[in-house]
């Protein structure tokens, strides 16, 4: 490293001054133009220079930890596999799977009954469920197949293709947003199915996997960990987990149950509707912070 020197003063353009005064000013400015040499070191010894500070990345954000309050329980099918949950208004539906017993449903919240069914044909294995306008949209799992129905009357409209597995499905108003069992959401085109754009999803940094149903509420994307019992919920800006649901003490204790899956939002109190596969009971739930 190379020593700075140190700058002359500023030199006058006024007339010179003669006898000792002008001696003395040269000589003071011959001395402050003359280089300082630093002290050499004693034998053996070295310079050590410090790097200069690197600025550090800021850590990523520890998810909030919540678990569910439990505000009612409500009866639910439990023969059914349940892929996708949706409310609108009062009317809940529900899209389940497994070859052979897939369906699209129509069901009493308060009553668990089935109001209108629509058995989706072998070989094919639905998926998620969303409702875009009267329109209901729902995956299936490896067909590369989502089928486009009525709301009212579950007439098929249309059918998309996509290139992926279908997982999850919810619509924010604007966007779709598919899960397909990685780390990566999709966001999609409500009209073409088109992608718009991929959302990895890290939770303190690390990827999250298995995302599978999903929700849309507000900002966020809540997310059903397949073969956990937790719920994450993710920023639909980054990506970022921002909270993680704990609702293991949700899962009944009874014989032959599956894995926790199907969130559905309900506006009205801001609270979630709950379940899972083959599970005889629904839950309304609000997410609390853990003790």
């Amino acid at each position: 490293m190379t020593a700075t020197e140190p700058r002359p003063p500023f030199l006058s353009r006024g007339p010179l001054l003669l006898g000792g005064a002008c001696l003395l000013a040269v000589a003071c400015a011959g001395a402050l133009l003359r280089r300082t040499e630093p002290a050499p070191l004693p034998p053996g010894e070295e310079v050590v220079l410090a790097p200069a500070p690197v600025p550090s990345a800021p850590s990523a954000p520890v998810p909030a930890r919540l678990v569910p309050r439990v505000h009612a329980q409500l009866p639910h099918d439990p023969g059914a596999f349940t892929q996708g949950l949706l409310v609108e208004g009062t009317r809940t539906f529900e899209s389940t799977g497994l070859v052979g017993r897939s369906s699209l449903r129509e069901v009493d919240r308060a009553t668990g009954r089935v109001l209108r069914s629509l058995d989706v044909a072998a070989p094919r294995f639905a998926e998620g469920l969303a409702l875009v306008g009267d329109e209901l949209v729902q995956l299936t799992w490896q067909d590369h197949v989502a089928y486009v129905y009525g709301r009212d009357d579950f007439a098929l409209h249309r059918e998309h293709r996509y290139d992926t597995e279908g997982w999850g499905l919810c619509y924010d108003g604007t966007t779709l947003y598919m899960s397909d069992g990685s780390d990566v959401l999709f966001a999609r085109d409500p009209s073409t199915f088109a992608v718009r754009a991929q959302l990895p999803v890290r939770a303190e940094g690390e990827p999250v996997e298995r995302l599978n149903e999903l929700e849309c509420v507000g900002e966020h994307v809540y997310a059903n960990v397949w073969q956990t019992n937790r719920i994450v919920r993710i920023r639909k800006a980054d990506g970022v987990v921002d909270a993680i649901v704990d609702a293991a003490a949700l899962e009944p204790r009874v014989p032959g149950v599956d894995v926790l899956n199907g969130i559905a939002y309900l506006p009205e109190t801001e609270r979630f509707l709950v379940t899972g596969k083959l599970w005889p009971v629904m839950y309304e739930v609000s997410f609390e912070a853990a003790p």
